[in-house]
């Protein structure tokens, strides 16, 4: 019989599938000597059915007449091997995926051979094995529509009781294996996006609601794995950090959409279970008790993490209810959510979240031994630059348990580090740009967008309510306390009733027009700190830009004048770069980054990702990499103050209620005096390259040895042409004694030029880089890893006799002075800015308009 089977036949005709099938039902039971031939039968039937399905219908018409399908089963019984069950399970993937007539798709479903395979009791032990299984339910489902999904449902009275194929599939929602877990979610997705009634009914019946919660669960627990990775890297840094971070992401936000994914089904009911678990098992227990601000000697760990995780599930998660009451449990003081989460909640205990002194173990309880400082801030000691609450109690008059979340988020951005200032930017941008949170709820948090405000005014105008026309024209643009306090009592109460969380005080949120002042006293006094970085100051430019992008009447004469020092102080800074290492590349600075701002400042949403907040960007200098006072060090801290100079310049602008200009106000180049050395060198372009022919009239002759005992001799010049500036070394031509051609260059601004004090004919040069690697990384692909490039060059030059030595050193110098003297006079408008007078602010200073609430921040 077995040598029949190898006999030359067609190989795509109904005769060899014929000739299979026969040969298939002789098989009574499967063993190691016919194992092989069962495994190649079903490979081949699976190809002569696909092949069939496209070329000619009576390959499957055969295939139902002699019920293969049974064959198929009869097979599963008969056999003790793995690779007869790994094949027949691919055989039937392969033929349900590619069969195109929905004729042959309702006879592969329409018998209860398909639930017998999808239930048979197979050994998932074998990897492989349960891989295919997976497969096989996820081919299936890719089939599913109204029509064929009641093929695989059992009803009674017309409800769906029993749907192997769900069930199975749920099974392996949590298993170890993202592979598998991924093709779970797809079998689920495709199983919710049919619409069948009956079937939404099953599934969001008990006891299959468990599913979601234990999704969020599951989450739940990569939420406070990803806080435990940060901790430890925090503790331990290892050089695969930064992937290992982007891994844990990728699955977290892979989570939240598969959850958004699962709404966009539109089954009401597993969108309200999806809700409420997120809140009652993360987002209430976990995440906003672990924003509490705390003393600088407790542990701060998950503070950022918290922030990430609660932009990334606005952010991605659309949900209405769950947007709005995230929104009205921002009112609530971080103390009422210890309190009623203190105790044990679907087997969670977490009574202080991420920032608690105790971490969360592998089952959802949490253990002493594990306590750890965060990524955001630096290891714990009294040193900490942490967030320090002594400040907003004394300034609030309140302890930081009785302080609402979203005056938390406002303290983080006058006193936290860095990333909490950026995590909390973050979540107000989030709020902001998210589509399903009520305009009022915005208004209520004090961060509804100017234009929005107007927009909702005009039409109460059009409409002939009163109030509307007489807000629009007032200084006071804000809806009114009871637009809001109507829909913020809805979700306050449904916090209370639903997921028991009290309110302490009978009155919810305070005027929307304190809190929106509140906002801006914080975002004014983000503005004035020194200690963040210039990227993270930008993301609340943008933030203010937002919240009033075409007014200035907001502003009071303390915010006025707090910018206004702040600028000052800034320009001051900057006056001094133009006499610093990097002074020849300052003015080209500014305007790349002026355009950079002004782009960010307009965006019509947020710069980065909030993943930014667990992955910030490398910077190019580590303080092991590059020691203080390197021209790399310098050249670092020159971009960042640039960066600042330039956003508040343009606030300043703003202020004043002028129209930004595409370029900052510099002077063009200057023209060249006549008596320069750059003209008496002959030099005709910028850049004396390489082989440029140069007059000696002014070189000073000396040796440098560039190889240890190689001396060579040269004449050296100093040249600055405008905003450039260039040491050269001239190689005399033998025929033309007065001319020379230029051999090596290097960057004039930074020289740092020293008459060395035991040999007075020896003058010490730094040699830095032309440029500033940073600025543009793509074409420097050792960024933030290579240490060669950290040390400056020397020079040591040989000259004749001391005097020649003092000649060529007041030549350094009375060119950098010409170049920065040039600097100075092309930045002149632009650090003289006159915003002495704002006649824009209206209202006075002590106005009860414009006073600072007494809880402010």
């Amino acid at each position: 019989m077995w040598l029949s089977f190898w006999r030359s036949r067609d190989r795509f005709s109904l005769d060899e599938l014929r000739y299979l099938s026969d040969q298939l039902a002789k098989v009574q039971i499967v063993n190691d000597v016919n194992k092989d031939f069962v495994v190649e039968a079903l490979r081949s039937i699976a190809e002569l059915i696909t092949y069939g399905d496209q070329h000619d219908s009576s390959f499957f018409e055969f295939f139902m007449e002699r019920q293969v399908m049974g064959e198929f089963v009869r097979i599963l019984k008969r056999s003790t091997t793995v690779s007869v069950s790994l094949q027949l399970l691919q055989t039937v993937s392969i033929m349900i995926q590619n069969l195109k007539s929905e004729h042959a798709i309702y006879y592969m479903f329409s018998n209860e051979h398909m639930n017998y395979l999808i239930t048979y009791s197979f050994d998932f032990r074998n990897e492989e094995l349960l891989s295919y299984y997976i497969s096989f339910l996820r081919a299936i489902s890719g089939k599913l529509n109204k029509n064929t999904i009641s093929l695989l449902v059992k009803t009674h009275n017309e409800e769906v009781v029993s749907f192997p194929l769900y069930v199975e599939a749920i099974r392996f929602a949590f298993h170890e294996e993202n592979m598998v877990r991924t093709a779970v979610r797809t079998v689920t997705l495709n199983v919710y996006h049919v619409g069948d009634e009956s079937v939404n009914r099953y599934i969001t019946s008990a006891p299959h609601t468990n599913y979601f919660s234990d999704l969020i669960s599951f989450f739940r627990k990569q939420c406070v794995d990803l806080n435990r990775l940060l901790s430890d890297i925090l503790t331990n840094p290892r050089s695969d950090w930064t992937s290992t971070i982007h891994a844990a992401v990728d699955e977290i936000e892979d989570n939240l959409y598969y959850f958004s994914d699962i709404v966009s089904a539109g089954i009401p009911d597993v969108g309200r279970l999806i809700t409420d678990s997120i809140l009652m098992l993360l987002i209430f227990p976990l995440l906003l008790p672990s924003l509490r601000i705390v003393a600088v000697n407790d542990m701060q760990s998950g503070v950022v993490t918290s922030l990430y995780l609660l932009c990334c599930i606005l952010r991605i998660v659309k949900i209405k209810d769950l947007a709005n009451t995230i929104a009205a449990a921002l009112f609530y003081p971080l103390e009422a959510f210890a309190k009623s989460y203190s105790r044990k909640v679907n087997g969670h205990i977490s009574d202080r979240g991420f920032t608690s002194e105790r971490q969360e173990s592998e089952d959802g309880s949490f253990t002493n031994n594990d306590a750890r400082c965060s990524m955001d801030s630096a290891p714990c000691s009294s040193g900490s630059s942490g967030f320090h609450p002594e400040h907003v109690i004394a300034q609030n008059d309140a302890s930081d348990s009785n302080l609402a979340i979203r005056e938390v988020l406002l303290a983080y951005l006058t006193k936290g580090d860095d990333l909490e200032v950026l995590g909390s930017l973050n979540v107000l941008a989030t709020l902001l740009q998210t589509k399903e949170l009520d305009e009022s709820m915005l208004d209520g948090l004090g961060i509804l967008p100017q234009r929005k405000q107007h927009k909702k005014l005009l039409l109460q105008a059009l409409v002939g309510e009163a109030s509307g026309e007489e807000q629009l024209f007032s200084s006071e643009s804000s809806l009114t306390k009871d637009d809001i306090s109507v829909e913020l009592d809805v979700y306050v109460g449904k916090i209370k009733e639903q997921y028991g969380v009290l309110f302490p005080s009978s009155e919810v949120g305070t005027s929307p027009r304190v809190n929106r002042f509140q906002v801006l006293d914080a975002l004014v006094s983000l503005f004035c700190r020194s200690n963040l970085s210039a990227e993270t100051l930008w993301d609340g430019g943008w933030l203010l830009r937002q919240l009033l992008p075409y007014s200035e009447a907001e502003f009071n004469n303390r915010h006025l004048e707090l910018l206004k020092v702040s600028y000052k102080n800034c320009a001051s800074a900057l006056t001094e770069e133009v006499k610093g290492i990097w002074s020849d590349l300052l003015v080209t600075v500014l305007h790349d980054e002026w355009r950079r701002c002004k782009r960010a400042m307009e965006s019509s949403s947020p710069r980065k990702d909030p993943k930014f907040l667990l992955i910030p960007p490398q910077k190019f200098s580590s303080q092991d990499d590059i020691p203080d006072g390197s021209s790399l060090a310098a050249g670092e801290r020159m971009h960042e103050l640039v960066k600042v100079f330039v956003l508040l310049h343009q606030l300043q602008i703003f202020t004043l209620g002028r129209p930004l200009p595409e370029q900052p106000p510099i002077l063009p180049p200057g023209d060249l005096p006549v008596d320069s050395r750059a003209q008496t060198s002959g030099l005709d372009a910028l850049y004396p390259k390489p082989g440029t022919e140069v007059s000696l009239v002014n070189a000073v002759p000396c040796r440098i040895a560039f190889e240890r005992g190689k001396e060579r001799h040269f004449c050296f010049l100093a040249i600055s042409v405008g905003t450039s500036g260039w040491l050269a070394l001239v190689e005399e031509l033998p025929l033309k004694k007065q001319y020379g051609v230029v051999r090596v260059t290097a960057p004039l601004a930074g020289s740092n030029p020293r008459i060395d004090e035991k040999h007075p004919r020896w003058l010490h040069l730094r040699i830095r880089p032309s440029s500033l690697p940073f600025l543009d990384p793509a074409k420097h692909p050792g960024y933030g890893q290579v240490k060669a490039k950290a040390v400056d060059g020397r020079w040591t030059l040989a000259f004749r006799d001391e005097e020649s030595c003092k000649t060529a050193f007041h030549m350094i110098e009375e060119e950098i002075n010409l170049l920065s003297d040039e600097v100075h006079r092309r930045l002149k408008p632009l650090l003289n800015l006159e915003n002495s007078t704002c006649p824009s602010v209206r209202v006075p200073v002590d106005s009860p308009l414009y006073s600072t609430p007494l809880n402010s921040l």
